[in-house]
């Protein structure tokens, strides 16, 4: 491989390490509250909103439209921690969640179905186009993470005692729907910017597979996030490698490498005579 072609590369690889390091974290608290899919309606949000400047007037690039798709994620921060309900319910916050996505993705589609070069659009929200990302993207990206990553370990005893045991926070006197906004609004912060990279599907990839991953082979938090990052590192490596070798999508191709690098992941854990433990 030559040194033009690895300058060419690694810049797409290092935009894959910054996701995955807060992604990885971001996805222990997703899975262990159950709501599987927020990332990918908070994504779908944050793209509506980037719609919504765009047809505004706006570029899609412009630090204008970022602030927009912030807007629209705060709101659906808000509609999340408010929908959260402890116990027993007969509504489900997944079911919430499923169709503030469909809904999202529904108002999308129809924003840009009039928009010249609707169709294009469309498909950057989906898969993004990392492997266009500029080093000044990746460093401005990982500074935002880096301050979201210090809240969220300043607070990170509240963050976790909400996730893991939420009926335990309640009565302990902290007011779980605000630290739940709290929670929602950081993780939008990231989306917004995570989307304007990557689009929805490998945002939603970077949350969800490592951390499933990860909780076949560790039990602590520690060993999730270690797993998580390490293969968060090697998938991004291998899908951007592929991507350019056989001339696909990107974020497409990194997506792709994560369901063949879950699949073995379940294979080697079920070999091992654990998969329905886990």
């Amino acid at each position: 491989m030559s040194i033009e072609l690895l300058g060419f590369l690694i810049i797409p690889f290092v935009a894959g390490l910054v996701l995955t390091g807060i992604h990885a974290y971001l996805g222990l608290h997703v899975v262990e509250r159950g709501v599987i899919f927020v990332d990918l309606s908070l994504a779908q949000i944050a793209a509506l909103g980037a719609t919504a400047a765009y047809l505004a007037g706006h570029d899609l690039h412009d630090p204008v439209t970022w602030f927009w798709s912030l807007g629209f994620t705060v709101v659906g921060a808000a509609i999340f921690a408010l929908t959260r309900v402890h116990g027993v319910t007969r509504i489900p916050q997944e079911a919430v969640i499923g169709i503030v996505y469909a809904v999202a993705a529904a108002a999308a589609i129809l924003a840009m179905s009039k928009a010249p070069e609707g169709t294009e659009h469309l498909k950057d929200m989906l898969v993004g186009n990392i492997l266009s990302v500029s080093w000044s993207e990746v460093l401005k990206t990982a500074a935002l993470y880096a301050v979201v990553g210090a809240f969220h370990y300043v607070f990170r005893d509240k963050f976790m005692l909400i996730s893991l045991e939420p009926e335990t926070a309640a009565a302990s006197g902290i007011n779980v729907k605000f630290w739940d906004f709290l929670f929602y609004t950081s993780f939008g912060v990231v989306v917004t910017s995570s989307v304007e990279i990557a689009g929805v599907l490998l945002v939603f990839s970077y949350l969800i597979v490592p951390s499933v991953a990860a909780m076949l082979f560790a039990r602590t938090v520690g060993g999730r996030l270690a797993f998580g990052w390490m293969m968060g590192a090697v998938v991004s490596a291998i899908g951007v490698l592929v991507s350019f070798q056989w001339d696909l999508p990107t974020g497409a191709a990194i997506v792709c490498t994560f369901g063949v690098a879950l699949l073995l992941a379940a294979s080697v854990k079920l070999l091992r005579g654990g998969l329905g433990a886990a």
